[in-house]
């Protein structure tokens, strides 16, 4: 049966190993030993080393009955920081960290679902589908672990994302894409209190290019941010150069494109007006992904939710997530809540009814 002691037990456990992006490698020290005592073949690729991180993804197999449709369970490794030297606080079935530290249930509480289930199914020999784990690194600063994924290891193309907020039954089936943007504007340097007139103040031109951009909720599906703007020095200098970093997301493409082209004519009209020149760099974060609501894979996540007794939530969501870029590597994903709130900050804490929950969801769908 599916313990919530030892859930809670193995999260407090897992929440005490320190794991943020690019630093996983004693969190996947400590799933490749519990793996390894379990008898279950796992390996672990060298995707860290493909853009700084110390650790990979772990892919593990536990095989099932032939013929059955095969599931991967999916959750990450990392966590924001700060995120060192967690100490758990435990009040009933809320865990919290002592608010110097986020938690970590974003997204050890997936991985503590998954491993508890598994528990379940061991534990009771009970008949199942063939079984994938896939725990991958640094999914918090750009899915760095599954861009450097090589897909070949991971047969099974459908797959539980346990990495969604909140109560147990959202079951998130689409999310947009996400464009990354960079712009330059070169103004022209003078003296501020002798000969302004000389110069061209580059704050200004990038002002007046944000003043024109469509910013915040654009449409239901469309958003855009400036998210961090930069520049000069003392104020007795005309600034030449300022640069902004922002974003735009969006689940359909053509809208994503649209946005994309209007804020870079914000950006050079702007330049022009002024006589300046503006580099404009963009690139893709992550694609979009949208499960399929007719799929197999979306109708047994709703029953696998109602057979544990939790109404299934499917939802559109505004965040990117690994699933994202699995799609884009030809996987079929549905992404479920386990119980986690105020992620991302140091007010972050975990549900553990929730998560049990979440447990039982998967153990549902493990089993035949």
């Amino acid at each position: 049966m599916i313990s919530k002691q030892r859930l809670l037990d193995r999260f407090v456990e897992m929440v005490q190993v320190d794991s943020p992006s690019r630093e996983e490698k004693p969190m996947a020290d400590w799933l490749m030993n519990y793996l390894k005592n379990k008898g279950i073949e796992a390996t672990i690729d060298d995707a860290g080393s493909k853009y700084g991180g110390n650790s990979g993804n772990i892919v593990a197999y536990i095989p099932g009955k032939p013929g059955e449709m095969p599931l991967c369970f999916a959750a990450h490794m990392d966590q924001i920081s700060p995120c060192k030297g967690v100490k758990p606080q435990i009040d009933g079935d809320i865990v919290r960290s002592d608010g110097t530290t986020t938690l970590g249930a974003d997204d050890k509480g997936g991985i503590a679902a998954i491993l508890e289930a598994l528990e379940d199914v061991l534990e009771e020999n009970a008949e199942h589908r063939d079984i994938y784990l896939l725990f991958t690194v640094s999914e918090e600063i750009g899915m760095h672990g599954v861009k450097h994924f090589d897909a070949n290891r991971l047969p099974c193309k459908d797959i539980i994302v346990l990495d969604a907020g909140g109560a147990t039954g959202t079951i998130a089936y689409k999310a947009p894409a996400q464009m990354k943007i960079k712009a330059t504007f070169h103004g022209v340097k003078a003296h501020a209190g002798i000969e302004p007139e000389k110069g061209i103040n580059a704050i200004v031109v990038a002002s007046n290019a944000i003043s024109k951009m469509r910013i915040g909720r654009i449409d239901s599906t469309t958003t855009s941010n400036i998210g961090r703007i930069e520049g000069g020095d003392a104020t007795n200098i005309v600034t030449d150069e300022v640069y902004f970093t922002a974003e735009i997301r969006a689940h359909d493409s053509a809208r994503l494109k649209e946005e994309l082209s209007y804020m870079e004519k914000c950006c050079l009209d702007a330049a022009a007006q002024y006589g300046v020149s503006c580099d404009f760099h963009s690139e893709e974060s992550y694609p979009s992904f949208e499960l399929d609501m007719n799929s197999p894979l979306f109708a047994m996540t709703v029953k696998a939710h109602e057979d544990a007794g939790v109404k299934p939530e499917p939802v559109v969501i505004g965040g990117g997530s690994d699933a994202n870029i699995l799609a884009k590597q030809g996987y079929r994903s549905a992404i479920i809540s386990l119980g986690m709130y105020d992620v991302h900050t140091v007010n972050e804490y975990l549900n553990v009814e929730d998560c049990y929950k979440a447990a039982q969801v998967c153990s549902n769908l493990m089993k035949l």
